[in-house]
Formats: structure tokens, sequence, C-alpha cells
């Protein structure tokens, strides 16, 4: 099979979020400079990627890796038709977002009490709240909300998550205006048949919202699931370059599942995401040179196939 380095030009999108200059930072020991980060969101759009989780509204005394927000967005290339988004989890985080000019706002909002406490220092309820107020404030800006259902998969506090849970929030979420909804494996607990269950359940309440995944290669079930969210109808996957991630408030969640190993997935599955393969790895290769460490990822070290 001939395959394009963007995937089969007559195969069906899948979108890729390319979460690694946020999710795929923040837990790292070694910090990149605002230049670096700057440099890594312009590669990726180089590369083909056109929504780019690029920055964190957070206080950079709880994620120091996340400081510049402000000085990230106003370095960045604007390419027509490439979207760059904040993460933001309260007023004062959207405020700054706005300011700053971002092109999507996304919100997380966690299944659990035990981690939102821990990541977010507010129950799931006021979370919800918090995600009210925020969307209040979006009206008339323009600006897209998409937002995020971290631990709906497991929690590291609570442990098992039931999908009627999930599936409440979702509920909650649907009351907004938010135009897409995700579904976090935050620590990489997930497995192909739960994907299934829970995306078949969380579309009965998602009204006409996108879905997206998101998923960590933790306990290396990642792809699988990631395969498995395909093929349940999920279209929009978050990826990380190079497999770096984790969140620095949930204990042993290591990193996302790799960009340039989900595009060797999706693209021999006969998909096209636009996204160059080829480019990803680089990028991938790129960031362990800055981060003083080998990506997770396997494509930069066994190549594509065929070469």
């Amino acid at each position: 099979m001939t395959v394009d380095d963007r995937g089969p030009v007559d195969g069906e999108h899948v979108e890729i979020v390319e979460v690694g200059p946020r999710d795929g930072l923040q837990n790292e020991a070694r910090v990149l400079s605002v230049e670096d980060r700057i440099a890594m969101i312009d590669r990726a759009a180089d590369a083909g990627v056109r929504r780019i989780e690029a920055v964190s509204f957070v206080n950079p005394k709880r994620v120091p890796q996340m400081a510049g927000a402000e000085e990230i967005m106003k370095g960045v290339r604007r390419t027509p038709g490439v979207s760059h988004i904040g993460l933001v989890l309260n007023r004062r985080g959207l405020d700054r977002a706005v300011e700053a000019a971002v092109s999507e706002v996304n919100v997380a909002v966690p299944a659990t009490d035990g981690f939102s406490v821990r990541n977010q220092g507010s129950t799931v309820d006021e979370m919800l709240d918090a995600l009210a107020d925020i969307d209040r404030a979006l009206e008339g800006t323009g600006i897209p909300l998409s937002v995020t259902v971290s631990t709906a998969f497991g929690c590291p506090f609570d442990g098992e998550v039931s999908t009627e849970r999930v599936v409440e929030v979702v509920r909650r979420i649907a009351d907004t205006s938010a135009v897409e909804i995700a579904l976090a494996d935050t620590i990489g607990v997930g497995v192909p048949r739960q994907v299934t269950e829970l995306v078949g359940a969380v579309v009965a309440v998602a009204g006409e919202r996108a879905l997206r995944c998101h998923f960590h290669n933790t306990r290396n079930t990642g792809y699988a699931n990631a395969w498995a969210a395909v093929e349940a109808g999920v279209r929009v996957l978050d990826s990380s370059v190079g497999g770096f991630g984790g969140c620095p408030f949930a204990p042993a969640a290591t990193g996302n599942i790799a960009t340039e190993d989900l595009l060797y997935l999706l693209h021999r599955s006969g998909l096209h995401t636009g996204v160059s393969l080829s480019g990803a790895a680089a990028l991938g290769d790129w960031t362990g040179e800055r981060l003083g460490k080998e990506p997770p990822a396997y494509l930069g070290r066994a190549g594509n196939f065929p070469a």
C-alpha cells in the first residue's frame, strides 16, 4: 500500500490536535524557553497541524513550565487556518487568553472531585459553575469554546469512574456553547472496550458537538484506545510530538500518545490527516534534544515503512 506522508489523499479525514507545546511540556523537569516554545508551535504548523494547544493560562507558580503564555501568543506566526488553543480554568485565565488573542479556548473539567481539587483547587460542581461563567464571558468575542473532561477513564485518587458519572458531566457541559467535547484518559488506564462504551454513551447527550479523545500511553493501551475511538466514530484526536507529556498533579501519568506514531497508525489504515509524518517525527526529535532526553515515540527510531 502506498501511503502519502500526510495520509492517503482520498482517505477519510481525522483531525490531529497537537498538544505537545502545553500538555507535552508541563511535566518536564527542564523548562523550555519562550523562544523554543514558539519555534515548537510554528514547526508543528509547518508540519501541517491546524489546531495546536499552544499555551496554558494557569498560575506559573503552580506550573512553571507554562510561564510566558502572553509572550508566546505574541510571538507565534499567525498562519491563516491554524488555530492556537489556550487552556483556561477560571475567569482570570480567560481574561488573559482573550487579551492574548487565542484562536480557541479550552476548559478542563475533571470527572472526579479527587482530581479536580488537587489539580484545580475546586470540586467538579465548582468547575462546572466556572465553565458557565467562562461561557457567558466569551459571548460576543467570536472565540470558540471546547471542553475537556479529564479523568474520564479513571482517577488516580478516586479510582474507577463510571460511565454514568462522565455522561452527567457531559450533560452539564452540553448546556454551554461548547462546540467540542473531549474525553481524556489523563492517567492512561483506559482500554478499548471502555472507549467504545464511553463514546457511545456520550454521543447521546453531546448533541451536535464534535467529540475528541485524548489518550496517554501509560499502560501501553493508548494507541489501541485511539483506534477504538476512530472505530466508534471519533474524528478528532489529541497527540504530542515525541510522545512527551504528563500531569504534574497526577501520580505516574506518563506521556501522551506520540503524534508521529499515531500518524503511522492512521495513515497505514487508510485515513488522511494532512499532517506530515516525517515532519512530526523530526519535531519530536528536535523537542527531545531541547529537553535533554530521548523521545518515547518509536517512529523516530524505527523509521517509516516503506522507507
